[in-house]
C-alpha cells in the first residue's frame, strides 16, 4: 500500500520534519516455529511486519491489515506484547517517532509472500538463525515470545537508543 494518503497531505505541509505516528508490528510464526520477516524495499533491513494505524482504526484491526496487505497471510492477534516510542529517519529524509504497539499473532492461514511494494522479500526463519534486525524488530520478537502476560514499556523517564540492551 504505501504511505497512507493523510501523511502524504502532511507531508506537503511540513515537509521532512517529525511526525508523530500510531504503528503496530506483528510476530507471526509458522507451525514450525520459524518467525516471519519481511525484507523493506525503503532500506534492505529485514524487520517483523509493520505499518501505520490508519485515522480510525483499531490497532488490532491495523495489525491484520498491514500482515494480510505486506505478505498475504491470515492471522489473529492474541496477546499486546509491547509498547514502544521510538524514532525513524527514512532514506529521502522523512522523521518520524512512532508510538509502536507489538502483537504476537496466531497464523490463520494463506501463503507467505511479497504482495505489496513495501518488501523485496517475505520469509519464515527459525529463531536461532535471524538476519540482522534493529533494536526495535529485536525487542518485539524477544517480548511477543516471552512467557510475561503483560505489555512490556519502557520505564517511565527512559528515553529510547538504539544500542541498548532492552
Amino acid at each position: 500500500m504505501g504511505v497512507p494518503d493523510y501523511i502524504l497531505r502532511m507531508r506537503k505541509h511540513i515537509g521532512h520534519d517529525l511526525l508523530w505516528l500510531p504503528s503496530v508490528s506483528a510476530v507471526v510464526r509458522n507451525p514450525a516455529g520459524e518467525l516471519l520477516l519481511g525484507r523493506r524495499a525503503d532500506d534492505g533491513r529485514w524487520s517483523v511486519v509493520s505499518g501505520f494505524v490508519e485515522p480510525g482504526e483499531q490497532p488490532a484491526t491495523a495489525v491484520v491489515r498491514e500482515v494480510r496487505e505486506e505478505t498475504g497471510l491470515e492471522v489473529e492477534p492474541v496477546r499486546l506484547a509491547s509498547v514502544v516510542s521510538h524514532p525513524h529517519t527514512y532514506p529521502n529524509g522523512d522523521r518520524c517517532e512512532y508510538l509502536n504497539l507489538g502483537f504476537h499473532c496466531r497464523l490463520l492461514g494463506g501463503t507467505a509472500r511479497v504482495n505489496d511494494d513495501e518488501s523485496v522479500a517475505v520469509e519464515w526463519f527459525p529463531p536461532d538463525r535471524l538476519p540482522e534486525l534493529d533494536r526495535h524488530a529485536r525487542l518485539t520478537i524477544g517480548r511477543a515470545l516471552g512467557a510475561e502476560a503483560a505489555a512490556w514499556f519502557l520505564p517511565a523517564g527512559t528515553v529510547w537508543t538504539e544500542d541498548a540492551d532492552n
